[in-house]
């Protein structure tokens, strides 16, 4: 049975666990280890029926409480809600969707000759005689404001949610769930990170930059 697991992928691993009801968190060995768990748990009970006492929680060597470690793990899952939308908002995600593939990529003046200027953003171009300002098809589009797109999904997050900057657990407490998201700011150091991580499970929030070391 332990070959068996070995050879299944982690997507069919994780069907598995979900079809025992069993959490999905973890590497591969963690998911191989839980199923030879469970696979063993249930040839115990039809060999031997005990009884099993509900009240005392399963406990490792080292006096973690394995139910407890679970729980938290499949937090993390769970806060991955999808925001609460009308139509409008809904129409206007799609159709914004739809316009970027169609959206030309715009490149500043001569990019391709400095890779200075590659790794920058879009600068509007000047000079009597340049190509680009001129509109010469061969150097690439000019940013116009044909390009924009829906105003009603203007800085709204691809999956919907309304983003909002979080410095500290004090920013978490004005956020709503429901419609709003947090991402946390590129300079907040890791114990920080780990804190505010657990106030958003705490408070269902979805944070959209969690980083998976943390």
């Amino acid at each position: 049975m332990a070959d068996d697991y070995e050879s299944m992928t982690v997507a069919q691993l994780k069907e598995a666990l979900k079809e025992l009801e069993l959490p999905v968190s973890g590497k591969k060995s963690d998911l191989i280890a839980r199923l030879q768990e469970a696979a063993g748990a249930d040839t115990t009970t039809e060999a031997v029926e005990e009884p099993v006492e509900e009240d005392a929680p399963a406990t490792s060597d080292d006096g973690w409480d394995d139910e407890d470690w679970d729980d938290e793990d499949d937090a993390v899952y769970m806060v991955k809600q999808k925001p609460v939308l009308d139509e409008e908002i809904r129409a206007a995600l799609s159709l914004r969707a739809a316009q970027k593939k169609k959206t030309p990529s715009f490149r500043r003046t001569e990019w391709f000759r400095y890779k200075r200027l590659s790794r920058s953003g879009w600068r509007a171009p000047h000079g009597m005689d340049n190509k680009q300002r001129r509109n010469y098809k061969y150097r690439g589009s000019l940013v116009r404001i044909g390009h924009g797109k829906v105003a009603a999904a203007r800085f709204l997050h691809p999956s919907g949610f309304k983003e909002v900057m979080v410095q500290n657990l004090a920013d978490l407490e004005s956020i709503d769930p429901e419609t709003e998201a947090a991402r946390v700011g590129g300079t907040v150091g890791g114990r920080k990170r780990e804190t505010i991580y657990a106030r958003a499970d705490e408070l269902g929030i979805r944070v959209l930059n969690r980083r998976r070391d943390v």
